[in-house]
């Protein structure tokens, strides 16, 4: 649940506002200082000389706040200190229970206001959840966002908003439980997602992946009593730029026990419900390029299903043959997550892609390396291909650290019984699970995001709340519409 962005070419009387002010402001330009009075003025800018950066004015029947651009050394940084002024400007708002705010950009700098009020609405995000007393069920109390003016066009509002509602779609997807969004369910909303958008929605049932021989999806499914699904998702506009689609695949386990290589419960079983992720990020993605009407040919897979310990569950010393023709040793079925995303890239190579990229809270490892801040990024793609990645993971600040891909990882999955072990060696885990990966992603350009550090908070974090953050949505959204012609 998100507040409404809108558009409008004036401010109403006696409205909450918010003017975004340039660095180093100490006295008020006539446009946010309006008909104050001499004394109101006076406190502002007495603020502004002590050098404080979010400053708010009590009229009572409605609010003044001020916001002062941060002094940081590139532009994208501005912008994120401007998501976090965002960030802070909701707790002021939330407690005056201020309904609607009009934000004005007095600041020169021109995508300003349009990352504030991301900051403030992802702020602002609510999961609906499931409890059933009347007070936590009511809805937010700030319900619309308006720029004002020329602080951002009504185009650029709209598309915003389409990219946080992509935001949202995932964060929702990731913060459902298993027993209420299982593989099935977790198909049928994303497909539902599609006919809201305009992306259409292919839904492969158990027959159909096991005509695909697809071994890795089928053998994690075999502990489960609800079979697996995969999604094909396609966004293909009649004025597409590309030739040859962009294949997004995200891991889709929506709930993962570890199998018979059971998880401990405190601090890791207990929250991959979130173990989805990254197919919800994909589902976010197709969702605002097709909400905004990119001319872009994009696919998304996303193989789902739950990990379980029951039934005829797969079991340590298991070989599988995937979808590939490949065969695998399964050493580990906590590692399972490679297996999906395995077939699902071998499968890929059909629509002879432009790129394939997957999403995946793949692996322990990269939390380790970086911890939540960013993304682990591996691949084969070209160093154009990825600076352009890493230059949309600064300007939405959902960053990536790359490591490599020598072929000397390559020992880590050996097996001495199959063409691939499951599982590497203790150290450099997101690395040998990426090298795995790679023997199925040929054919084509390739990259690897692991996101699981960022995925899924456990305490608040700035306009990344809690639980879901919808990480990827915005970062391939901002990749892919930079590859449009100019």
């Amino acid at each position: 649940m998100l507040p409404q962005l809108a558009h409008a070419a004036t401010t109403p009387a006696q409205a909450t506002q918010v003017f975004l002010l340039p660095h180093g402001t100490t006295a008020l330009p006539a446009a946010a200082a309006g008909d104050l009075p001499a004394a109101a003025r006076a406190y502002v800018e007495a603020a502004l000389a002590d050098h404080q950066k979010l400053v708010h004015l009590n009229h009572f029947s409605h609010q003044h706040y001020y916001v002062v651009l941060a002094d940081k050394p590139t532009a994208d940084q501005v912008l994120e200190a401007l998501r976090r002024s965002g960030h802070q400007l909701h707790g002021l708002l939330k407690a005056e229970k201020v309904a609607e705010v009009f934000i004005q950009n007095l600041a020169g700098e021109p995508a300003g206001a349009l990352a504030l009020a991301e900051g403030l609405a992802l702020t602002a995000y609510q999961f609906e959840g499931y409890k059933t007393d009347e007070k936590s069920r009511k809805a937010p109390v700030l319900t619309t966002i308006t720029l004002v003016g020329d602080a951002a066009t009504e185009a650029q509002v709209r598309e915003l908003e389409h990219v946080l509602q992509g935001v949202a779609l995932a964060r929702d997807l990731v913060n459902a439980p298993v027993n209420k969004l299982n593989a099935e369910q977790f198909a049928e909303r994303m497909a539902a997602a599609g006919d809201e958008a305009g992306y259409t929605t292919d839904i492969l049932d158990l027959a159909r992946i096991e005509a695909l021989r697809m071994g890795g999806l089928l053998a994690v499914n075999l502990g489960s009593p609800e079979p697996p699904t995969f999604s094909i998702m396609e966004w293909k506009p009649a004025n597409a730029q590309n030739a040859k689609p962009y294949v997004l695949v995200g891991k889709g386990v929506v709930f993962d026990t570890g199998g018979l290589s059971l998880k401990p419960t405190p601090n890791s079983m207990d929250m991959m419900k979130c173990d989805m992720a990254g197919g919800a990020a994909v589902a976010g993605t197709l969702y605002a390029l097709a909400k905004n009407q990119v001319p872009l040919h994009v696919i998304g897979l996303v193989p789902a299903t739950d990990n379980r310990p029951g039934g005829l569950a797969f079991v340590p010393g298991d070989v599988i043959t995937m979808h590939s023709g490949l065969t695998v040793e399964v050493k580990n079925t906590d590692a399972e997550g490679r297996l999906l995303l395995a077939d699902a890239l071998s499968f890929a190579k059909k629509y002879d892609p432009e790129l394939v990229i997957d999403l995946a809270t793949l692996t322990g490892a990269a939390v380790r390396a970086i911890g939540t801040e960013g993304s682990a990024v591996l691949g084969t793609a070209g160093a154009p291909t990825v600076q352009q990645l890493h230059a949309a993971g600064h300007r939405t600040h959902e960053r990536l650290v790359e490591f490599p891909l020598w072929d000397e990882y390559a020992d880590h999955m050996k097996s001495d019984i199959a063409d691939l072990s499951n599982l590497g060696k203790g150290e450099a885990g997101h690395i040998s699970a990426a090298k795995f990966l790679e023997r199925f992603a040929e054919g084509y350009p390739w990259l690897h995001l692991d996101i699981a550090g960022p995925a899924f908070l456990t305490a608040p974090d700035n306009y990344r709340g809690k639980g879901g953050t919808g990480v990827g949505v915005r970062l391939l959204y901002e990749f892919l519409t930079k590859q449009l012609a100019d």
